[in-house]
């Protein structure tokens, strides 16, 4: 007879007995398999391309330290645009809740770095080595001529792939084909030579040695994210009352006479986990999420002919409770995933809304602190300004100065600038006043710079005018 059903609780992270011990994941095929590798073309397709755009003259996603710019196709972001950063950094952490809470840790399993970086690496491993049994033969074998030209041979791919990595990052915060011109002819800045190398070693190093200890030992996320869980969160489920008792039986036998369940304890579910753990103790922390287990379970229920879903993407409660599939969507809809959904929608929108209405014009004056006030030629009162026009778009734009104050306020001299798209220019503004005009002291001012094509680009800065008595 089936045994009752286990609950799907989270096991806590358990010392490895053996920190140093290798895991050497099985290849596997199968529809979560080929999204897997679906994401990790088109990660790395994004990645390695986008920094090659051109826009407009210039690297169409940038992140300009030395100029202390931000480029993102038409959008240029300063320094006082941090708030844009801090937004973009909510999001990103309410998503992760929300898909977690939904349907535990797929980013780990699909999109995270960690992982696809490790795909990559155990893909040109496995292009040198050979499959898993290769592979761990390989290394207990003694060292000898074709063992070293085949750990030469993946561990230089290693490195030029890390490299290439690394370079293409740093390709972001400076413009890539200047660091490639340098790069070609041998004449790299310090700093730019050091992060490429930087980040190249720390691909190499997470994605070909660590690997799983990364998931299991350092992410802090498999610490916190039981905290998003819930009985109703999608997870990667062992049905206990399905599978259990296990045993390896013949095929076409019938396992329920001999007291047997539908798991025939291939441990091919173990094998093709990329972190080592047997998924059948209940789900644990290092589950990275990526159904690996569920794609060699199929097979295996297939060959036997056997109902597939012995190991699926459940909830806790539909494999305790033998909910049908409408009913697991139905709870998806809970007070934590309603709210999540919320906030991350109403965020989003009030984000994108204002980068929609973003005036691309930013205005800051600064009052000439040496001298506060002259007496002009004309008798007037002067005072000096000095004026920084950012043009925080990408197109050049040609803006007029007036000034607003007590009556007989003007501007003397050029009142008109013309500023290239992500520049600044610097005006100095001549403000004169009549004496007797205003009060002695500071009096109360302010400089409208408008967008001569387009009126709707207009800034107003306060300011002060200096009176003497």
């Amino acid at each position: 007879m089936p045994q009752p059903p286990v609950p799907q609780k989270i096991i806590p992270l358990k010392p490895l007995s053996n920190p140093d011990a290798k895991v050497y994941p099985r290849s596997i095929s199968g529809a979560y398999t080929r999204w897997r590798w679906i994401l990790v073309w088109a990660t790395q397709i994004a990645f390695y391309g986008i920094c090659w755009l051109p826009w407009r003259g210039r690297q169409a996603v940038l992140m300009d330290i030395d100029s202390r710019k931000f480029y993102f196709f038409d959008l240029v972001l300063w320094p006082q645009d941090t708030i844009y950063l801090v937004l973009l950094m909510i999001l990103g952490a309410l998503a992760l809740f929300l898909f977690t809470a939904v349907a535990g840790r797929l980013w780990c399993g699909y999109a995270c770095p960690q992982t696809v970086y490790t795909e990559i690496f155990l893909w040109f491993e496995k292009l040198f080595e050979g499959e898993r049994p290769q592979r761990i033969k390989l290394d207990a074998a003694p060292w000898d001529k074709p063992k070293l030209a085949k750990k030469i041979g993946k561990h230089a791919t290693w490195i030029v792939f890390s490299l290439w990595t690394g370079f293409t990052f740093v390709g972001y915060f400076m413009p890539i084909r200047d660091l490639a011109h340098d790069l070609l002819s041998l004449t790299p800045g310090g700093w730019s030579s050091f992060w490429v190398l930087f980040y190249a070693f720390a691909t190499y190093g997470n994605a070909g040695f660590l690997r799983d200890q990364m998931c299991r030992q350092i992410c802090p996320y498999a610490r916190f994210q039981f905290v998003m869980f819930d009985p109703d969160t999608l997870i990667i489920a062992y049905d206990a009352a399905r599978g259990e008792s296990r045993g390896a039986r013949a095929k076409g036998s019938d396992p329920r006479a001999q007291g047997l369940g539908d798991c025939v304890d291939c441990g091919i579910c173990v094998q093709v986990c990329p972190t080592g753990i047997d998924i059948r103790n209940g789900l644990q922390n290092e589950c990275i999420g990526c159904a690996a287990c569920i794609d060699a379970c199929d097979q295996v229920m297939d060959k036997m002919s056997y109902p597939r879903g012995l190991i699926r993407y459940s909830t806790e409660n539909a494999v305790s409770l033998r909910y049908s599939p409408l009913a697991i969507v139905r709870r998806a809809a809970r007070p934590r995933v309603i709210i999540y959904a919320l906030v991350l929608s109403l965020l989003s929108a009030a984000t994108a809304w204002s980068l929609a209405t973003r005036i691309p014009l930013k205005v800051n004056v600064l009052k000439d602190r040496n001298v506060l006030s002259r007496e002009a030629d004309d008798g007037s009162i002067e005072n000096t300004y000095r004026l920084q026009i950012m043009n925080t778009g990408d197109l050049t734009r040609k803006f007029r100065i007036t000034i607003a104050g007590p009556d007989g306020i003007r501007l003397y001299g050029d009142n008109e600038i013309t500023v290239a798209g992500g520049e600044i220019g610097t005006e100095t503004a001549i403000v004169r006043l009549d004496p007797g005009a205003a009060k002695a002291g500071a009096v109360a001012i302010g400089f409208n710079i408008v967008d001569t094509a387009d009126p709707n680009v207009v800034v107003f800065e306060r300011s002060k005018f200096w009176m003497p008595d």
